[in-house]
C-alpha cells in the first residue's frame, strides 16, 4: 500500500518503506516506477528478515559506516540494503528473479 505524507521527509528523501507500506513525499511519485521498485526491494528485504532484525541491521550498519566515513549521507548510500536497491532499481523485473538475502552480496563491497 502506498501512502503520501508531504511533511514526513528530510531534505532530498522522497520515499520510505516500512513494511507493508511505502510512504512517498508527493502524489506524483506514485508514477515513478523506478522509485516504487526501489522501495519494493526494501519491502522484500524487510519481509525476509522479519522486520525487527532488518531495522536493527540497517541502523547498526548506518552507525558503523557513519563512524567509518564521518559522513552520514555517504554512510546511508553504502548500507548493503541501499546498495542492493540502488543497483537494481532500474530492473523492474528484479524481484521476480531475486534470490533471498541478496543484500549480503553488497555488505563488503
Amino acid at each position: 500500500m502506498i501512502l503520501v505524507f508531504k511533511h514526513f521527509f528530510y531534505k532530498n528523501y522522497v520515499g520510505l518503506s516500512l513494511w507493508p507500506f511505502i510512504f512517498l513525499k508527493s502524489n506524483s511519485l506514485k508514477e515513478d516506477a523506478v522509485l516504487i521498485n526501489h522501495e519494493k526491494i526494501h519491502l522484500r528485504q524487510q519481509q525476509e528478515l522479519l522486520l525487527l532484525p532488518f531495522y536493527i541491521l540497517y541502523m547498526t550498519e548506518w552507525l558503523l559506516r557513519s563512524l567509518l566515513y564521518l559522513d552520514t549521507y555517504r554512510a546511508y548510500q553504502n548500507i548493503s540494503f541501499e546498495r542492493e536497491a540502488y543497483a537494481n532499481e532500474n530492473q523492474l523485473n528484479y524481484l521476480t528473479q531475486r534470490k533471498p538475502f541478496s543484500f549480503i552480496k553488497y555488505l563488503c563491497r
